[in-house]
């Protein structure tokens, strides 16, 4: 640490240094700003009539197409967005096996509510591989039609059945089938859609129904990594002209939507639907096509303006690129709209001391606010990152005024200040801390959690052989098992020696905490064996996991000088002597009852024992943590034998049991709990057995 020398009694005050900026007061700032809009009130009095006009003239065409461009980005981000999210939902009930590709009523219905409940879409469609061909399409806001294309049922027709649409409910009203010479395989939207790993955007023309100019949202679907066909959410370009046409831009101004090919997307038409093909007028479209033609790629990847003219008359022409890839708005205002009046009045208005005084003191009220109000704001900003305890955002911000800039730079270092303990203070615990209003005194309540104890195998041998050489290692182990634990949402409570121990479920609820949980203690097993950790010897390194779920303690634990937010309670400390247990049982990773009955068949398990923990005399159910369902694809008939043994154990029949486990043996030989319950039985067998015998195996120690 670097000392800094205190400024003495009587010390001369040091020079400026020549790359410091000048400071002044914030008094002598507002009476600068004051005197500066009162001397430039004159000078600015004589450009007041013709900067006028054209700062006006400017806003109002400014004014009206960022009107216009929010609404239409706006209506282009919510078609988009309803695009997605039917894509998601539909794809999401076929790949969780709510929904079967071939299951016709379960698909109408669904197609059907989608299409009725978002506004923009006009067609959700499946294709199959084998050329069948599954829709439902919109019929304007009326009506509604399901479509089917065949090749076993009726082939070359095409089904038709049409709905009213009623509110809140459809009608069927009729069937029809007429002859179809459409194939799905043909098109392009399904051919990528077959070859793509997910959805993507591409451009329609043809339909079942004729040509429509539409853009489609079309993906695969893999159910048990098998692709079924590809799903695609369509949008026809009526519904945009139809859009357009509500819009007001100015009296006489209208807009265009084209692609990256310079093509029109859509013009205003207030008639147009998917019933009735959208009609273009020529008006200004012939002026948005010369912006295009003027602005080149770059009126396509930024906002671009200029003013043309097409004769005689003056015009506002903008380009603004939208919210979906290649597409640019155009609006065309005549200059005439909003010029011409300002002219008119403005000759009318008396130019004089008045108003440059007014103008004088909104620039004054401008200048103050740039100079004072905003790098105040800036300040603010950085305390409330200090407040949320987001450290690292904290900027310096430096000002001419000398009371800001010394404010900024404190704000500053007491940032960096605090930044020092956030390797021993768990930075996301304490923002979640704080964002809950939990304040820093002792105090706690009881929730149910899940709490996980990890350290390493054999780690006292493993200290003394290596002595301080073992940090390395260690330190590599810790950050593997913490970026896992932080990865699954855990709260990290403390470490000791080689081992950690952390806990889900709070600060911040987690209603699947022993899920988050049990997939943490896997992840770090699978990855302690990918990062090639080894100890002195060059063999692996082993650790052993113990899992519990309950009601415990939890909160800021300690006194009013020094305060821990952890767990405690009974629940906590078999946690620990679970992970005690994995040394007699040779298993990596043990489960409480509890957590077994949360996690459900989510993971792949088996009972180890019964098993009274040091410290306790009922019988606990363990249970070993083997895997995730989906993801093992492993034989389990050996877990199904063990837990038989293990019944057949519990109700002393020793030679049946000694059966089953030996057939566990027979194909997993180094299984040690199959090995330590088939020695027991032996051993019990011969002995024999009294009425008092209980199976429940109790540990001697912690």
């Amino acid at each position: 640490m670097i000392a800094v020398p205190s400024r003495q009694p009587g010390d001369r005050p040091r020079p400026l240094s020549a790359g410091r900026p000048l400071t002044v007061s914030i008094g002598f700032a507002v009476s600068a700003l004051v005197l500066t809009a009162i001397l430039l009130t004159a000078a600015a009095s004589s450009l007041l009539w013709w900067r006028t006009a054209e700062a006006t003239s400017r806003q109002l065409a400014s004014t009206i197409n960022e009107q216009i461009v929010a609404a239409v980005r706006k209506e282009v981000s919510a078609i988009v967005g309803e695009a997605v999210a039917a894509q998601t939902a539909i794809r999401t009930l076929f790949l969780q096996n709510v929904l079967d590709t071939r299951e016709a009523d379960k698909r109408e219905f669904v197609f059907l509510s989608q299409l009725q409940s978002q506004a923009n879409i006009s067609w959700v469609a499946f294709g199959w591989p084998d050329g069948s061909f599954f829709a439902a399409h919109k019929l304007g806001d009326g009506h509604l039609e399901m479509m089917e294309i065949s090749l076993t049922d009726h082939p070359g027709q095409r089904r038709i059945d049409e709905y009213a649409v009623i509110p809140g409910d459809i009608e069927f009203e009729t069937r029809q089938f007429v002859p179809s010479d459409f194939r799905v395989v043909d098109q392009a939207w399904f051919a990528n859609g077959m070859k793509a790993r997910g959805p993507q955007w591409s451009r329609v023309i043809d339909h079942p129904i004729g040509k429509r100019p539409s853009i489609a949202f079309a993906g695969p679907i893999d159910v048990y990594q098998e692709r079924q066909g590809v799903l695609a959410i369509m949008i026809e370009y009526t519904r945009l002209s139809h859009f357009l046409a509500q819009l007001e831009v100015g009296r006489t101004g209208t807009a265009f939507i084209f692609d990256g090919n310079g093509e029109l997307i859509a013009a205003p038409d207030k008639d147009a639907d998917e019933l009735n093909p959208a009609r273009v007028e020529e008006g200004l479209l012939p002026l948005a096509r010369m912006a295009l033609a003027k602005a080149g790629d770059d009126g396509r990847k930024e906002a671009w303006r200029q003013r043309l003219s097409s004769q005689g008359e003056a015009y506002e022409v903008a380009l603004t690129p939208l919210p979906f890839p290649g597409w640019s708005l155009a609006t065309v205002i005549p200059e005439a709209e909003f010029l011409g009046p300002v002219e008119t009045t403005l000759r009318r208005l008396i130019i004089g001391l008045a108003a440059g005084a007014l103008l004088a003191a909104l620039l004054s009220a401008r200048l103050a606010r740039s100079v004072i109000a905003t790098p105040l704001a800036r300040v603010v900003g950085e305390i409330r990152h200090v407040e949320n305890f987001a450290l690292e955002e904290v900027r310096r911000h430096p000002s001419r005024l000398a009371e800001l800039a010394s404010l900024s730079g404190a704000i500053a270092e007491m940032a960096a200040g605090l930044s020092a303990f956030r390797k021993f203070i768990p930075a996301d615990l304490v923002r979640s801390l704080l964002r809950q209003g939990v304040e820093a005194k002792p105090g706690g309540s009881i929730q149910e959690l899940t709490v996980m104890f990890i350290d390493v195998a054999g780690f006292t041998g493993l200290s003394e052989r290596m002595g301080d050489r073992v940090v390395p290692l260690l330190s590599g182990y810790l950050d593997l098992a913490s970026e896992i634990i932080d990865a699954n949402a855990g709260t990290i409570d403390k470490f000791i020696g080689d081992a950690e121990m952390a806990f889900w479920g709070a600060p911040t609820p987690q209603a699947d905490h022993a899920l988050r949980c049990c997939r943490a203690a896997l992840a770090i097993r699978d990855a302690l064996g990918s990062a090639g950790l080894t100890d002195d010897q060059g063999k692996p390194l082993q650790i052993r996991t113990g899992i519990n779920s309950g009601r415990m303690l939890v909160g800021n634990i300690g006194s009013e000088l020094r305060l821990n937010y952890t767990v405690i309670g009974d629940t906590v400390n078999v946690a620990s002597r679970l992970e005690s247990a994995n040394k007699q049982y040779g298993t990596q990773i043990l489960i409480g009852t509890e957590t077994k009955r949360l996690i459900g068949d989510a993971f792949l398990t088996r009972e180890i024992d019964s098993i009274a923990v040091y410290g306790r005399t009922e019988g606990l159910a363990v249970y070993e943590l083997i895997g995730l369902v989906e993801v093992s694809g492993e034989n389990t008939d050996w877990i199904a034998s063990y837990e038989e043994g293990l019944s057949r154990y519990r109700r002393r029949d020793f030679s049946t049991a000694i059966i089953h486990f030996e057939a566990v043996l027979s194909g997993r030989p180094h299984d040690w709990p199959a090995s330590l319950l088939l020695e027991r039985c032996k051993r019990l067998q011969q002995s024999g057995v009294d009425e008092e015998w209980s199976h429940v195996a109790a540990l001697k120690a912690k």
